[in-house]
């Protein structure tokens, strides 16, 4: 999978994309992750990327001409799959939406920036837009990292244990289970009984229960119950 991530802030990726799983995914050949600063494609002798709204009111606007170069560029040497916008007013972002993308083969991050960006940009090259929430973050840059994060970690052969992410909360829309490790005993605190059975079926049904009960008591919406 290749991933192409277009900003004007290219040092707030660094880390996020540089560690962890993701890292080890980028050495292992599994993803390719490209962060691109949409400054050097200005033609502005400043770099210059930022204008005023034709519609008046405070906050700057992302202007049209860099970004279409930064994605033509792109675009002229492969084919994409998405080309996605991070914006507030986008689709809600969960698993299925990670799960979704994970099946990609190259896609595009636009993170947005300022006020926004110029409504051409979205009329005509977007594919998709994505919220990871309902609040606003300075820039896009966060949200493509957690949607990078998201999708990297689905990919095959990122992961020592590929059955780890099927197991993740909200993969089959129920939250995980409690998790519980050594020592069986701390202060008293003891580890169910259950698990310690040695019982693999007997585990797993307790394991089901348990991630239905949790959903249903913290997350009830995601159960679709009448």
């Amino acid at each position: 999978m290749r991933i192409d991530i277009l900003t004007v802030v290219p040092e707030l990726l660094e880390s996020p994309l540089g560690h962890s799983i993701i890292q080890r995914a980028k050495d292992k050949g599994v993803v390719e992750i490209h962060v691109h600063n949409i400054r050097d494609f200005s033609e502005d002798k400043h770099n210059k990327v930022d204008d005023y709204a034709f519609s008046g009111g405070a906050g700057m606007v992302m202007r049209l001409e860099p970004i279409v170069k930064a994605i033509e560029s792109l675009t002229d040497q492969r084919t994409y799959d998405e080309i996605i916008f991070t914006s507030p007013d986008g689709d809600k972002y969960d698993q299925k939406s990670a799960n979704t993308l994970s099946l990609k083969e190259n896609i595009i991050i636009l993170c947005g920036h300022y006020k926004g960006i110029d409504q051409r940009i979205r009329d005509h090259f977007i594919t998709k837009e994505i919220s990871v929430g309902d609040f606003v973050l300075t820039g896009g840059e966060l949200a493509a990292a957690v949607i990078t994060d998201s999708v990297v970690r689905l990919l095959p052969g990122a992961m020592g244990d590929e059955t780890s992410a099927l197991t993740d909360s909200f993969q089959d829309n129920l939250l995980a289970p409690p998790l519980y490790t050594r020592p069986a005993e701390f202060r008293g605190w003891k580890v169910p009984e259950i698990l310690l059975s040695g019982d693999h079926k007997k585990i797993e049904i307790w394991l089901e229960d348990q991630a239905y009960e949790r959903t249903k008591q913290l997350r009830p919406d995601l159960l679709n119950e009448e």
